[in-house]
């Protein structure tokens, strides 16, 4: 192997064999994905230790992906119950699941989900510090902040959310201007804290090309976190959300000079009128990095519905830019999500990704929707079934409400305008009162 990083083999013109895998489920001349790469548009996220990997690209011009947030936590500790939850993601064609285990020794699991998981692997080093070392975090140095990225990239994880943009000019820019909701990304408020409890700067920050060297030997992809996304649409868009992003602006451009592959996150609570512009910053200030958003949710007071409330965000949001959707879950701002929750979120997010790659004029995105539309007109509710984003609760709504005529449903009955309209066309009688000839 003659590259460290599908940045450097793209750089030196070295088509990898990810790059030939994404660029045949895109559908994409793969010299043209490899430039793309190479200018930091795209990013494929393939650590060396991911040997069940089946690569993604996420970035410009590709299909929009989603992320499926899963982990142990110390009130909810099972990682049986978490495996099940990652067997249903991967069934659910899911391209990404991100580790965000918070309690005790979590390697096993982490393990366990890189050997099984054929999707990328993502994970918040911060969070597994704590458990790691059995310290409080004020008492966690530099170093081994350091060391838990080494662990997981040794690991096979294929990319880290770190919150290097939250450094001591941030920090001073987001005191001054009072916000509702303070810090509420968990990791950017783990990293104040630790700066405010030690009067250090952020070690992230400090220590960059350290990071960057860890990153650049195992090939993992720097996602770079927003600890001040908003936590409410009172929030957003202000002095501390735009002060982060162009650090982060710049700590992206430091990446690439040491071919390290960069995402960018991003909001977090936002109301509608101000995504688009949301995203149009982000893509001028981060010179055109991919974009990594956690919803953006739309309304502040849907708990039990933010899957919905996410998922307009979401597809607003991809339609304007950005590249990558973190899925939320109707149990988000409640609990620990449940196996139906995140099914749920799941689909909510790809139906907002895809609606958002028809809109961007993804090659082959609006095919799906011509066949569907086809098998309507047809009424073959089978191959209907077969093209629905969940085939199991299309066939269990049919099934339970079964009509008099086959070719109708419970709704319309012998008035469905498909039925009417295939026999008119055909000069036959509707025959709507009456049973057929």
């Amino acid at each position: 192997m003659n590259y460290t990083t599908q940045m450097d083999a793209a750089r030196k013109g070295i088509v990898t064999e990810q790059m030939k895998m994404v660029a045949e489920k895109e559908k994409m001349n793969e010299e043209v994905l490899r430039d793309l790469i190479a200018e930091g548009k795209v990013v494929i996220p393939a650590n060396k230790n991911h040997k069940s990997l089946s690569p993604e690209g996420v970035g410009e011009g590709l299909r929009t992906k989603i992320n499926v947030n899963l982990g142990i936590s110390k009130d909810c500790c099972n990682i049986d119950v978490e495996m099940e939850k990652v067997e249903a993601a991967l069934d659910l064609k899911a391209e990404a699941i991100m580790d965000l285990s918070s309690y005790g020794k979590t390697e096993e699991f982490r393990r366990r989900l890189v050997d099984t998981s054929n999707a990328m692997i993502g994970t918040v080093p911060i969070y597994d510090a704590v458990g790691f070392y059995d310290k409080e975090l004020q008492d966690i140095t530099a170093e081994e902040f350091l060391k838990v990225v080494e662990k997981h990239g040794e690991d096979g994880v294929d990319f880290v959310t770190i919150h290097a943009g939250i450094n001591r000019e941030t920090a001073e820019i987001f005191k001054r201007n009072k916000r509702l909701n303070h810090i509420v990304s968990r990791g950017g408020s783990l990293m104040y804290a630790w700066m405010e409890l030690n009067d250090r700067e952020n070690p992230f920050f400090e220590y960059y090309d350290d990071l960057l060297d860890i990153c650049a030997k195992y090939d993992i992809t720097l996602s770079l976190g927003d600890a001040c996304r908003p936590g409410s649409i009172n929030d957003s868009t202000d002095p501390s959300q735009i002060h982060e992003l162009m650090i982060l602006g710049e700590l992206t451009k430091r990446a690439w000079e040491k071919n390290v592959q960069v995402m960018i996150e991003g909001p977090g609570h936002m109301a509608l009128n101000e995504i688009k512009a949301n995203m149009l910053l982000e893509k001028k200030l981060c010179h055109g990095a991919p974009f990594y958003v956690l919803g953006p949710i739309v309304t502040d007071i849907a708990p039990g519905y933010d899957h919905i409330t996410s998922a307009i965000g979401g597809a607003i949001a991809a339609s304007s830019g950005a590249d990558f959707l973190c899925y939320v879950t109707p149990a988000e701002h409640l609990r620990l999500p449940t196996l139906d929750d995140m099914k749920e979120g799941i689909i909510a997010s790809r139906i907002a990704a895809h609606a958002a790659d028809i809109a961007k004029g993804i090659k082959g995105a609006r095919d799906w929707d011509y066949e569907m539309s086809k098998a309507r007109q047809q009424l073959d509710w089978n191959r209907m079934f077969d093209l629905a984003i969940d085939p199991e609760k299309a066939k269990r709504y049919r099934a339970e409400s079964q009509p008099e005529h086959e070719d109708s449903c419970t709704m319309c009955g012998k008035m469905c305008s498909m039925r009417n309209m295939n026999k008119v066309m055909e000069g036959k009688n509707i025959n709507i009162l009456r049973e057929d000839d």
